[in-house]
């Protein structure tokens, strides 16, 4: 009895012996075979042995693959040639990280899932390289071509041009979208189409409305016309008869600004050849006869400025009689004075 179970050990050993030898030969023939289910970048390898998988791969992905990408904006062309996106594709690499799907889990697993049909299904992502700097030069002729600065409005006081330069938008490409779309549509083995240049509007920093309202007044003398123009927003809105001042004593010429303003203002008499010397410094009050400075004044510029006239002197209007400052009848001085804030630039040619 004894010796029958010995046998009947050594048999059923023998028999486990068989059948582990036979399936570790089944699986071992299988060691070059991809499971069923796998894919790479979509692409069905499943049942494939690593040769037949690397060979559909190639063909399914890498040739789709070098192709050209066309830009289009506007009738303009662009093109990311094969040769100039260098895009490369790890074949060997994808299929050995198949394989290793395939073979995970253990021996009697995956003899299991063989014997009953059963599938992996898990997709492999595909190694796949392109020039970066390839895409991003396309990026930027695109840019180069398209991309247009905005123009701010700008005006010209310094040289006694108040007509502004009109401001205007920009465009700029949107790069980022535009790389993200070259690279998606190289990256990809369907239909190519061509790739839509996305723009935005660029705003000007100073558009024509903002400059015209930060200057709600401007003066511009014209000593050769004996004439005050007044800008309201840059736009001319009165022109004023005046006087300017004689030969020797011109009114000054350039830029400046309306430094200060007064209603009937004292007016202490300059220290100048034309005046006394025991006149000089000496103040006389606003609105009296002796005082020459009628109704309104703004000051221009060391002792000169805009100022009423006695009507006996309206004749002086139109010629070069002054000491320096700018004459106006007084019905003028009042109708421009409350137009005029202080800081208002003021242009004498």
């Amino acid at each position: 009895m004894t010796r029958r179970i010995a046998a009947l050990t050594v048999l059923l050993l023998v028999l486990v012996a068989v059948g582990a030898g036979g399936v570790y030969a089944y699986d071992h023939g299988r060691r070059d075979r991809i499971a069923k289910g796998v894919t790479v970048n979509g692409v069905p390898v499943g049942g494939l042995t690593v040769a037949q998988a690397r060979a559909k791969v190639r063909s399914a992905l890498l040739v789709p693959l070098r192709r050209k990408v066309v830009v289009r904006h506007d009738g303009a062309r662009y093109v990311l040639r094969p040769s100039k996106a260098g895009v490369g594709l790890d074949v060997e690499g994808s299929v050995n990280r198949a394989l290793d799907v395939s073979r995970s889990g253990g021996l009697l697993e995956r003899v299991w899932r063989d014997v009953r049909g059963g599938r992996v299904n898990q997709d492999v992502a595909a190694d796949v390289t392109y020039s970066r700097p390839a895409v991003s030069h396309l990026v930027a002729r695109v840019a180069g071509d398209i991309d247009k600065d905005a123009q701010d409005a700008t005006v010209d006081l310094e040289h006694g041009n108040v007509s502004p330069v009109a401001s205007h938008t920009g465009v700029a490409v949107k790069t980022k979208k535009l790389r993200r779309a070259v690279v998606r549509t190289l990256l990809s083995t369907g239909p190519r189409h061509p790739v839509a240049v996305k723009t935005t509007v660029v705003q000007p920093k100073v558009t024509t409305e903002q400059l015209a309202a930060k200057y709600p007044a401007v003066l511009v003398v014209h000593r050769s016309s004996f004439t005050l123009s007044l800008y309201k927003n840059l736009k001319l809105a009165k022109t004023y008869p005046i006087a300017v001042g004689m030969q020797g004593l011109e009114t000054p010429a350039g830029l400046y600004h309306i430094q200060n303003k007064a209603v009937n203002p004292a007016w202490t008499m300059p220290n100048s050849d034309w005046v006394a010397p025991a006149d000089r410094g000496k103040v006389v009050p606003g609105g009296t006869p002796e005082n020459p400075l009628k109704a309104r004044w703004l000051g221009i510029y060391a002792g000169a400025g805009i100022h009423g006239i006695d009507p006996s002197e309206y004749g002086t209007i139109g010629h070069a009689a002054s000491h320096g400052c700018v004459r106006m009848r007084i019905p003028d001085v009042i109708d421009l004075y409350p137009q005029v804030p202080v800081g208002a630039p003021i242009y004498i040619s």
